[in-house]
């Protein structure tokens, strides 16, 4: 089963070794050293950043971790897309990672992402939609979004995460369902 949690400052020497791994470090372009997790990740686990860092459980062992956001409380950000697709109010971003090698390719990222949209719907009665950047060369991401039921919505020139990489995203979409029945789920009487 998949849970997850408010991430914590005993969670960030985990966060950290996630973080060095080569799949994740590719990607998520991050320095490590405590003083460095503490100073990136510790405004959004003490409630001062908008962010939610939310440290994933697989059968309640660490398994990720997910950054979830409101697009209009980083407005740069949510400019930055609105330049390339349709942004609507209430749109929301994720981002995630699988920290421990080994639990990767196993269908967990499509498992946690479905899950934290499921719970985004419930979480924030306000979000429309969740919009998801990723860069085109980072194939596993978006063939994860894909199997969740993400929609590749547009191409488009995103500043990367990762200053090697060139500009090149795909970015994809999931709305929020327009009734209760979407998903099977049926209202009760």
């Amino acid at each position: 089963m998949i849970t997850w949690r408010r991430l914590g400052e005993p969670d960030f020497p985990r966060l950290a070794e996630w973080l060095s791994q080569p799949h994740v470090a590719r990607w998520w372009n991050h320095e490590t050293s405590p003083e460095a997790v503490a100073r990136d990740f510790g405004p959004a686990t003490r409630g001062e950043d908008a962010s939610e860092d939310l440290f994933v459980l697989l059968d309640g062992r660490p398994l990720g971790l997910v950054q979830r956001c409101r697009l209009a409380d980083f407005p740069d950000y949510e400019a930055e897309l609105a330049a390339e697709v349709d942004v609507p109010d209430g749109a929301m971003s994720i981002d995630y990672l699988i920290g421990d090698p080994r639990l990767v390719g196993r269908g967990h990222g499509v498992r946690l992402i479905q899950a934290i949209v499921g719970a985004t719907w419930t979480d924030h009665p306000e979000a429309t939609a969740i919009i998801v950047p990723v860069h085109t060369a980072n194939r596993p991401s978006w063939r994860v979004l894909e199997k969740a039921g993400l929609r590749r919505v547009a191409e488009a020139s995103l500043e990367p995460d990762n200053p090697i990489d060139d500009r090149s995203h795909y970015v994809y979409r999931i709305d929020r369902p327009g009734d209760l029945t979407a998903g099977g789920l049926t209202p009760e009487r």
